[in-house]
């Protein structure tokens, strides 16, 4: 049995004759029969029932449940056996959250450096929602990030819960106060992240509890809302990992659901993980531990 017979038979499955799967695989058709009686024979099993509809025995129908499952793993075994052969040579390319910049990926980076000196590393910063359109689109391995509204395609582990925080100027009429209303910051300026961030949506579902509205600015940088707000009146909002400058301080506001889950995400059909990436995103968890 080999990848050519597997992806043959799948071709069948997909196509609904040999005819077309020769065409779409440009072989002659004596060749795709030729494949497919190979693998019947290596199986010591009939696949199709003979006639013009290519109809599944029960034993092909069986191989046809299994068949994306089996290739995928023959190409994560080639791939692994490849990435041994080229001492490991390649890149990874991981979406994160900004907080994650400062130190978690930073010292990952320098221990898998350390294991991995022949990979490359490639380090994107984005929210929730660019971070898992990227994923979709192949354009990172994974991600540190929320979990996204519509999960279906992903497979979101969970590593630890990310405070909703709100800062102020230091001489601003909140800086001295405990255990604020929400509803007091809707006579304030807000200035939040942009509109596809999960705290940003988080905070928007807070305020249409009230009738009244609040004036949203929006930065699509969270660590620079801070320095929108200094001497001014409005409210930042920001999470809790936020670096603040000496005269922006945090208020504790009330707030429904003030937290949110950050974990690693990828795609749910990418059952085989090389090496590599499941050791960086072990170094990356440990980090994530420590701090």
């Amino acid at each position: 049995m080999d990848l050519k017979e597997l992806t043959a038979f799948r071709t069948i499955l997909q196509e609904g004759n040999f005819t077309r799967a020769a065409e779409k695989l440009n072989y002659a058709q004596s060749t795709i029969t030729n494949q497919i009686q190979r693998l019947e024979k290596e199986l010591g099993l009939q696949l199709f029932k003979r006639g013009w509809d290519m109809e599944l025995t029960d034993a092909g129908k069986v191989l046809a449940d299994e068949i994306d499952g089996l290739i995928a793993h023959w190409n994560y075994v080639s791939e692994q056996a490849k990435a041994l052969s080229e001492e490991e040579i390649g890149e990874v390319r991981v979406g994160a959250l900004e907080s994650m910049m400062t130190s978690v990926l930073p010292n990952a980076l320098r221990e898998f450096q350390a294991l991995k000196p022949n990979l490359s590393c490639h380090f994107v910063i984005g929210n929730t929602d660019s971070l898992s359109q990227s994923i979709l689109q192949d354009e990172l391995d994974f991600a540190l990030c929320g979990e996204p509204p519509d999960p279906t395609p992903f497979r979101f582990e969970p590593l630890y819960n990310e405070h909703i925080a709100f800062v102020v100027n230091s001489g601003h009429p909140l800086s001295d106060r405990n255990s604020i209303p929400f509803e007091e910051l809707l006579g304030y300026p807000i200035v939040i992240g942009g509109r596809t961030c999960l705290y940003h949506l988080r905070i928007a579902k807070q305020l249409s509890r009230y009738a009244r509205s609040a004036a949203l600015s929006t930065v699509n940088q969270i660590s620079a809302i801070p320095y929108f707000i200094r001497q001014t009146t409005a409210v930042g909002v920001v999470l809790d990992s936020t670096l603040l400058p000496p005269d922006v301080v945090r208020v504790e506001v009330e707030m429904n659901e003030s937290t949110i889950q950050v974990g690693l995400l990828q795609l749910r059909k990418d059952e085989y993980i090389s090496a590599s990436k499941k050791l960086l995103m072990k170094l990356i968890t440990e980090q994530i531990t420590l701090h």
